[in-house]
Formats: structure tokens, C-alpha cells, sequence
């Protein structure tokens, strides 16, 4: 038994509300169980310099935790004057899921830069941000179509993330903070919408696992992934 009281196979709720903030481009609030997390999308007239001049866009991330998106207060990262390791890690990963689905030829010499910001944090706080991530992105884009600044749509698949892992001896769909803490194997699925992988990142937490075992986790993963990207699809349509 799960501490959630799930099936294995059972995702915790999710809901994606739109247009949360008046500023922002494109904007949701992605709310994965009692992980919530702000995305916003916000897009600019250049690109770094290394793909300048090429006619190619740009797409990255930021990521951050607010100080009380946990149990005990987090100290902000901007008062210690740098990010800590795993906050680059996390951000660098949503940037390359996130161009993983997008025609960086038709989005045309722009940057947009999608913003990730955890309110409340239990577990799977990477997938959340990927997740709504892509849907900020989304709603920037579908802007950049209305006034025709693009011509052809350049997100090409739906991008979405999921965890896994063995709980328990038990293989485990999209994990909570109690879960994660204490799961033998865990797990981050990015995948298209049409089932394609973009990234797996697995570890052996406290036990090692067998590649039947992983099997199992892909079978949940691809089923997790297309519920968000269904999610996904009736938010933005």
C-alpha cells in the first residue's frame, strides 16, 4: 500500500490553470498532489551569442524553490550570491527537454526563456516544472502565431516528465515527497507526447535493479506521460 493510499499505477492529481500572471507571455500554475509550481514564458528579441546570426531561436530555463516551499525554510539562493548545484543541474535539464520539442528553425532568431518558480514542494518538482513548463511555452508561442511573428508552428511535440521508482519492492508511478524519500530506485521520465524518450535519469537509491524492473518503470512512465500530455493538450487547445 501506498502512504497515498494510490494504485501502483496511479497518478496524484494534476490541474494546469492558465494565464495566472498578467506580465508574462505565456503563464500557468501547475498543481502535480501538493506539488505546485509557477511556469512562465517570456520571449525576447535575441539569442546568446553563440547561435547569433544563425537564424536559429533559443529555448532555456530557470528554476528556483521559494523558502517555504518545504517543510523547514530554505535560505534564498541570491542571499548566499550563487545557485546551488542541484538548482543548475534541474534548470539545465527543463532547457534541453523543452528544445527537445521544438523547431528552433521556425521559432525563428528568438529567445524564450521559461520560468520556474516551486510554491509548494512533495516530490517531482523537476517533472511539474517540465510539464507546465511546456504549456507557458505553449501559450507564448500560440501569441507569436496570432500576430504573426512566426508563420509555422515550431513546437513539433508536446514535451512532459514523470517520476518512478521501487517502493517498496513495489514499481511505483509518479512519486510524492514520502515516496521518494524512502523509494530502493528512483526515476525522471521526459518523454514527447507521441512516446518518444528525451531523457531518463535514473539511480539505485538503496537497491539495485533489474532491467525487468526498469521495463516495468518505462510501462508506467509512458502511461503518466500521456495523461499529462492529455492534460496538456485540453489546457492550451
Amino acid at each position: 500500500m501506498r502512504p497515498s493510499g494510490r494504485e501502483l499505477n496511479e497518478m496524484r492529481p494534476v490541474s494546469i490553470e492558465t494565464g495566472v500572471t498578467k506580465h508574462a507571455e505565456g503563464s500557468c500554475m501547475i498543481r502535480m498532489g501538493d506539488t505546485h509550481v509557477l511556469c512562465t514564458a517570456t520571449i525576447e528579441d535575441r539569442v546568446p551569442p553563440f547561435i547569433k546570426g544563425s537564424g536559429l531561436g533559443w529555448v532555456t530555463a530557470e528554476y528556483g524553490m521559494l523558502p517555504r516551499s518545504t517543510n523547514t525554510r530554505m535560505r534564498r539562493e541570491a542571499s548566499s550570491g550563487k545557485q546551488g548545484g542541484r538548482t543548475v543541474e534541474i534548470q539545465r535539464l527543463i532547457g534541453r527537454a523543452l528544445r527537445a520539442g521544438v523547431d528552433r528553425v521556425a521559432l525563428g532568431e528568438r529567445q524564450i526563456t521559461v520560468d520556474c518558480d516551486v510554491i509548494q514542494a512533495d516530490g517531482g518538482t523537476r517533472c511539474a516544472s517540465i510539464t507546465g513548463g511546456w504549456v507557458a511555452l505553449r501559450l507564448a508561442v500560440n501569441k507569436l502565431m496570432k500576430t504573426g511573428d512566426v508563420i509555422s508552428d515550431p513546437l513539433v511535440d508536446p514535451v512532459a516528465a514523470v517520476s518512478c521508482g521501487i517502493y517498496a519492492g513495489q514499481p511505483v508511478l509518479d512519486l510524492d515527497y514520502p515516496e521518494d524519500s524512502e523509494a530502493g530506485v528512483d526515476g525522471n521520465f521526459i518523454m514527447t507526447g507521441s512516446g518518444k524518450l528525451i531523457e531518463v535519469q535514473m539511480s539505485a537509491e538503496g537497491s539495485i535493479f533489474s532491467r525487468d524492473q526498469l521495463n516495468q518503470l518505462m510501462d508506467l512512465a509512458e502511461k503518466g506521460v500521456s495523461e499529462l500530455a492529455a492534460a496538456q493538450k485540453a489546457t492550451t487547445a
